[in-house]
């Protein structure tokens, strides 16, 4: 596996464990993470206050499929689910594009998509 494919499964385990210093570690000073039509951030303290939104409750289950890399960038497709604190469930498949610059992910655009 390569760094960069590594970084986020790395990236994607913190989640799983809503682990703020794992994924915080993972990112540029300067990330940006955008989720069309959602959502748009810049900055790793932007980004830490995502992390667990509050409309969820717990962590989520999320599941990559398949992992491919060109260049500095790695596309992570899957599935996630969550409970929102309204008890209704999230079930949902997603496409994260990441940008990486020196071995960190600079930029994260996530397609994400109820099923």
């Amino acid at each position: 596996m390569t760094t960069n494919k590594q970084t986020v499964t790395t990236y994607m385990e913190g989640f799983r464990k809503s682990d703020h210093a794992q994924i915080l570690s993972c990112l540029t000073d300067d990330v940006v993470w955008e989720m069309p039509g959602a959502f748009h951030l810049e900055g790793k303290k932007a980004f830490d206050g995502e992390i667990e939104n509050p409309a969820f409750s717990g962590s989520p289950t999320i599941t990559h499929v398949r992992l491919v890399e060109e260049d500095n960038i790695v596309i992570a497709e899957g599935k996630v689910q969550g409970q929102f604190k309204n008890g209704d469930i999230m079930n949902a498949v997603f496409c994260d594009v990441f940008h990486f610059e020196g071995g960190k992910i600079k930029k994260l655009t996530s397609y994400v998509m109820q099923v």
